[in-house]
């Protein structure tokens, strides 16, 4: 992210990462299950999520109204990597149909419109998913922060100023309302990747 905090300009740029540390994030992809997204995310960048291990990572869309395209990266270029769409209880069937017969598995969490975060955790954990990565963006991190599933978090800080109301935040939602709410964090440890230097943190101080 930016030092001001953004991950994306207005225009939906995004690139902010050194080459040092885009190998930081691949070693880290090998050290988890599975990996997460959600589905804003895909619509902007439309990333494949590289995955450079021997075994495979389950990739993970938060989507609550099924709204990947079935042409998306993720699921043409998945490889031996299975891909997850979890949605919300409202997703159009035509669109969970397309999904299906792209490749991707479809996991509805509830009959709620919105994806049950803690259902799919539970899902992921009854299929060996451990460890999970999140990888953004800036609305499902507000969601899991707010649902108190968060429990590191690591930020590679660009030396770049982005600013603008409408420029993408780590975390954007609707917000904590005090700083007594607010998610705490205690630091594990800082590094550099090239121009990022990367802040690592546990959470602390928020009940799961």
């Amino acid at each position: 992210m930016s030092l001001d905090g953004k991950i994306a300009t207005r225009l939906g740029d995004s690139e902010l990462s050194s080459p040092e540390d885009w190998e930081r994030v691949h070693r880290l992809r090998c050290e988890v299950d599975g990996i997460l997204v959600g589905v804003n995310t895909i619509l902007v960048d439309d990333p494949k999520i590289t995955v450079r291990c021997d075994r495979p990572i389950v990739k993970v869309v938060a989507d609550s109204m099924a709204r990947t395209p079935p042409t998306a990266r993720l699921i043409t270029h998945r490889g031996k990597n299975p891909v997850l769409i979890a949605v919300g209880g409202m997703a159009p069937e035509y669109r969970v149909k397309a999904l299906r017969e792209a490749g991707a598995e479809v996991f509805k969490t509830g009959e709620e419109r919105r994806v049950n975060l803690r259902r799919l955790m539970e899902e992921l954990a009854s299929r060996g998913v451990k460890r999970l990565l999140v990888e953004g963006g800036g609305s499902l991190n507000w969601s899991l922060f707010k649902e108190g599933l968060i429990d590191e978090v690591q930020v590679a800080i660009s030396p770049v100023i982005i600013g603008g109301r409408d420029a993408v935040s780590l975390v954007e939602g609707e917000g904590f309302g005090s700083i007594g709410e607010a998610q705490r964090l205690e630091l594990l440890g800082v590094e550099k990747a090239g121009y990022n230097l990367v802040l690592k943190y546990k959470c602390v101080g928020r009940s799961r």
